[in-house]
């Protein structure tokens, strides 16, 4: 069987910076509050008639050019988003237009924050049977419009954003994915969703004055499952391969909540130094976070060759995973 391996990475971040000042104008809180809280200080904003597929455009476009690739070597595109351009067609057949990826098989996933590595996980076993060669998988969001502006316990946390990578058959003992972890608890929907959209509740002026169109979520009983979830979820991708956290190089958590971030290096016993954070440049960018983590963790040359990288997301859901990756 094949290996896969990330061939290309690639983001992009609206220009429009929206900080905590910014925010303090339009709700009772302050810069001091949502730092403590969350350690964001800023988060990014789509420019009006910026889309989805505008934001995974240019992030796919950088991974392609990484990847010294054509969007013609596409056989495939995933785009994962829980904020799709339109509800009919899929934002992947909107990119593959863009990009004019001629060849390539297209479909949206909505796995939430948990998005990219779901996404990654099912195009690593393409490549693993031989069934696809080169796909490119991007998250993309734009929270902004999902938002209810005047509820500081959500609109504080979310940013737009876009990162995408270029996953294909491995040549070398480069850049592998060792493994994926896909986990989930239905049952939990309730405690963060977007009530209405769809068959179940469909718009109605009703809908938008109780703001049932947008965010809505337990806080607090989302902050614990996503630090037992990613903890544990983490333990297995190192257990499989008889790993500790000693053995990891770098770990790249969803940028979701610098709180809960720590909250799971404690658990893991995983040393600051190792952590990669820019939620306080971005925010939570939902299925987008990971990707853009991971590209600017690169760019950044946070990651040399043999590395061992842990990754570990929370979504909506609830929707969960990890993935390990050798450098």
């Amino acid at each position: 069987m094949k290996k896969t391996t990330i061939l290309g990475t690639g983001s992009y971040l609206p220009s429009k910076v929206l900080t905590n000042h910014d925010l303090s104008q339009i709700l009772d809180t302050n810069d001091e509050w949502i730092v403590s809280r969350t350690g964001i200080r800023e988060r990014r904003i789509v420019a009006e008639g910026q889309t989805c597929s505008d934001l995974a455009y240019e992030a796919s476009l950088k991974a392609l050019e990484d990847a010294a690739l054509t969007p013609n070597d596409l056989d495939m595109i995933i785009v994962a988003t829980l904020t799709p351009e339109k509800r009919l067609p899929s934002t992947a057949c909107l990119l593959q237009d863009k990009l004019q990826a001629k060849k390539a098989a297209v479909y949206d996933i909505d796995a939430a924050c948990s998005g990219f590595v779901y996404g990654m996980s099912i195009a690593d076993q393409y490549i693993k049977t031989g069934a696809m060669n080169r796909i490119l998988v991007a998250g993309t969001e734009v929270m902004s419009k999902v938002l209810n502006w005047k509820d500081r316990s959500t609109c504080i946390l979310f940013g737009d954003g876009a990162g995408s990578a270029v996953l294909g058959p491995a040549k070398t003992e480069e850049k592998i994915i060792l493994s994926t972890h896909l986990f989930s608890n239905g049952s939990l929907y309730k405690l963060l969703e977007m009530p209405a959209g769809g068959t179940a509740m469909e718009w109605t002026p009703d809908v938008f004055e109780r703001g049932d169109h947008l965010v809505k979520m337990d806080g607090k009983q989302v902050f614990r499952q996503a630090i037992e979830s990613m903890a544990e979820a983490s333990r297995l991708a190192l257990e499989k391969f008889h790993k500790t956290i000693d053995d990891i190089d770098l770990f790249i958590p969803h940028q979701a909540n610098s709180r809960i971030m720590d909250a799971i290096a404690k658990r893991l016993k995983c040393p600051e130094e190792k952590i990669f954070m820019n939620v306080d440049k971005y925010g939570n960018t939902s299925g987008a976070s990971i990707p853009i983590a991971l590209d600017e963790a690169i760019k950044q040359g946070r990651l040399k060759k043999g590395d061992l990288l842990l990754i570990a997301t929370f979504g909506a859901g609830f929707a969960w995973g990890s993935a390990l990756i050798r450098w």
